[in-house]
């Protein structure tokens, strides 16, 4: 496991670039531009016709810096639940295949321990590292040292949970994540207040145009940020769901597959 931890950070460093380059060049090129267009045409209708009401555009409603910051978060946070999704569906394939050679009427002894071991260490590295197989591993051994199937049965319990813990330790990342899109959200409200309270002066004299837009401002970060966090957080809960059924199926599998099967000299 510790040989996947660098592999699993650079990814994640890549995926960040990725979805900054990405989301920015979209802002530079396409919706900052756009966005300009339609407010200054909405500006002159409104100065040619004073009961003019101008549509909300998705353009307007996402340009600001902050929306911005948003979706790059977004985005990286896709990419890291993308991968452990991946990883996940790998691992749960492993359920499907007879990684244990033990035909049905046959109790596995302490000493056939090491025979049905060898194919599990037989596995390449990475497929070694997956859940099952460690787990599968860490029973033979325990059967063969102990002899005891209570012993076993504790020691596959014990696994499944520290897998279970480190899982839900490792999206700690994703999860600051959801919290800090609507940070984001908040601060471009504040923002957007405070530079709504500068154009007071202007509103006094009957010009509002410039306190409408920065409240604009304030309300679209706080929509566009609580819009992404509540996506985020459903994919997010989806891939816990994953996850613990990974660790609940591959101990029932063990269990099926391995424990019922073992008999005490």
């Amino acid at each position: 496991m510790k040989r996947n931890f660098p592999i699993e950070f650079v990814y994640q460093l890549f995926a960040l670039l990725i979805a900054f380059i990405a989301v920015h060049a979209v802002y530079v090129m396409l919706i900052r531009p756009q966005a300009q267009e339609i407010m200054t045409e909405q500006r002159e209708q409104m100065q040619a016709d004073e009961t003019f009401v101008p549509e909300r555009s998705v353009y307007v409603v996402i340009r600001d810096y902050e929306q911005e910051a948003c979706f790059v978060l977004f985005f990286w946070s896709l990419f890291i639940i993308s991968y452990k999704m991946t990883r996940s569906m790998r691992e749960a394939s492993l359920l499907d295949r007879r990684l244990l050679n033990v035909s049905e009427g046959i109790s596995v002894l302490p000493e056939d321990a090491r025979e049905y071991a060898r194919p599990i260490q037989s596995l390449t590295g990475q497929i070694r590292n997956y859940l099952l197989p460690r787990v599968l591993l860490s029973a033979l051994n325990r059967f063969r040292s102990t002899a005891e199937i209570q012993s076993v049965a504790s020691t596959v319990h014990e696994l499944c949970e520290a897998e279970s813990e480190r899982l839900d330790s490792e999206l700690s990342m994703v999860r600051y994540i959801a919290w800090a899109i609507p940070s984001i959200g908040f601060i471009g409200t504040v923002r957007g207040i405070g530079e709504a309270l500068a154009h007071a002066n202007q509103a006094v004299q009957g010009d509002i145009s410039g306190v409408t837009e920065n409240l604009g401002v304030a309300f679209n970060s706080t929509f566009v940020a609580l819009v992404l966090s509540i996506i985020l957080m459903f994919i997010m809960h989806q891939l816990q769901l994953m996850q613990e059924r990974l660790v609940l199926n591959t101990r029932e599998h063990v269990d099926e597959s391995l424990i019922t099967k073992l008999r005490e000299s």
